[in-house]
């Protein structure tokens, strides 16, 4: 610990041994740091509030040397010294200490136009070793040296380097010299996932945070998300530590995956506005899931597209479509480009009984470009097979693919949901003339009012 951090902390001790019965102290005490006598100004009032002594926040700038930064409109008080931070408001009685939440005795306060912090809490935070003399009214601090390290073993662990921090499309990018998965941990008020890498370093990324310090990435378009920062959390041994701080936690789904040099958490916001309970309102409930997305593209078509793009580009057809129909409250696996996974589209069908699943894919033939037309899937259910076969003869007599029939196969989304399930395979997008259909404004309008017919023709609507 620095001499200043020593200073502040016996300074603050000596206000605590005090007597608690006076407002405010006096500068009487001596404080002996490290054989060295300081003293505080004789202005610096140090006041006992309800038992709780207090410490102007000039006191912590201007003589013990901190970095203060004091925000008026958010009533917030920064110190900061080294890799040790504070963050305190006025009236609140939580601290953020190095991204902890930590519980108060006392909040901060302004009185006569001062902002006084407690003494205790921000002594204990800086590590001072402390003792009190009460016949001599002598406070002695001494700063604590850490043991010596250890001698380091031969196979040392290298230092992984990150050269790029990036969030695009709901996903949070980290690019690596290694490949390697995080410590991942969440943590409550406010909501946070946080993210830990060790023996990890910045390398000369954008943005680069300095010592000590936070950087922060653009989150502007993603409504669930407040912040997304990062820092050197640890100098020795390195570790680097992002925080992702949520607005709305409970719509929000995270996976994580890791490629050749990469890590990536796709931050799915799944259903946000989408009720998690059976709906009791007499209609038929129908989900339509557009397979893949996000982090899973599905097949590549013969032209390079995602199958991803064109289950959503039909699925959103499908849904203005049952958005007209009174008597069937549709819900939507995703309407975006993120990637809730299977057992998730799965658990929001089933925990909403639904009456029928519908989950929209492209085929793809890796070995023959030839291979085309138009299968769909069911599993062992009689209503599941009837919902499939209904479904299936209104998309042949449409686009008039070839018919390869419907088929009992144990996909996780039909196998695992307890309602009428079908996964439909509109065509081959391998197969480059089906491909360029099934692409088209007038087939996929076509498919999708082929789906709706079959939902209603099954529901008797």
């Amino acid at each position: 610990m620095k001499n200043s951090i020593a200073v502040f902390l016996l300074s603050v001790l000596l206000v605590l041994l005090l007597p608690l019965h006076t407002h405010a102290a006096t500068n009487q005490t001596r404080i002996i740091l490290n054989g060295q006598e300081l003293s505080l100004p004789k202005d610096a009032e140090v006041l006992n509030i309800e038992n709780n002594i207090m410490i102007p926040i000039r006191v912590v700038a201007e003589n013990l040397k901190f970095n203060v930064a004091w925000n008026q409109a958010n009533q917030n008080v920064n110190i900061q010294e080294g890799d040790h931070s504070i963050l305190l408001t006025v009236g609140k009685n939580e601290a953020s200490v190095s991204n902890n939440i930590v519980r108060l005795n006392a909040a901060p306060q302004i009185v006569q136009n001062n902002v006084v912090v407690p003494l205790r809490f921000v002594s204990e935070q800086m590590g001072l070793g402390v003792a009190w003399n009460n016949s001599d009214k002598i406070v002695t601090l001494a700063s604590m040296k850490p043991a010596p390290p250890s001698p380091a073993p031969e196979n040392t662990t290298a230092i992984n380097w990150i050269h790029d921090i990036t969030y695009v499309n709901n996903q949070l990018i980290v690019s690596l010299d290694h490949e390697m998965n995080p410590v991942i941990t969440t943590l409550k008020n406010p909501e946070r996932i946080v993210m830990d890498f060790p023996a990890t370093d910045f390398g000369e990324i954008e943005n680069k945070p300095v010592a000590g310090a936070m950087a922060s990435l653009d989150t502007s378009g993603s409504p669930q998300i407040k912040d997304i920062r990062y820092s050197l959390y640890n100098n020795n041994p390195a570790q680097v530590r992002i925080v992702i701080e949520l607005n709305n936690a409970t719509a929000l789904n995270y996976t994580q995956q890791t490629s050749t040099g990469k890590f990536i958490l796709d931050l799915s916001m799944v259903n946000s506005s989408v009720p998690t309970s059976p709906i009791h309102n007499g209609k038929k409930i129908v989900v339509i899931d557009a397979g893949h997305g996000g982090t899973d593209p599905g097949t590549t078509s013969f032209t390079q597209n995602h199958e991803k793009d064109f289950t959503l580009a039909l699925a959103l057809k499908v849904q203005k479509l049952l958005q007209n129909e009174p008597n069937i409250e549709l819900i939507m696996t995703r309407d975006t480009d993120v990637y809730p996974t299977r057992s998730e589209r799965v658990k929001l069908a089933n925990d909403l009984k639904a009456d029928v699943f519908v989950s929209i894919h492209g085929n793809n033939a890796p070995l023959s470009s030839q291979a085309k037309g138009t299968e769909t899937y069911y599993y062992q259910r009689a209503s599941s097979k009837e919902l499939a076969t209904m479904i299936h003869e209104k998309l042949i007599q449409a686009l008039e693919f070839s018919d390869r029939g419907v088929k009992n196969e144990s996909f996780q989304v039909i196998r695992e949901t307890t309602m009428a399930a079908v996964l439909l395979e509109i065509g081959f997008l391998s197969n480059q003339e089906e491909e360029q259909a099934m692409m088209s404004e007038t087939n996929q309008n076509k498919a999708a009012q082929a789906i709706v017919d079959g939902i209603k023709e099954y529901l008797g609507l």
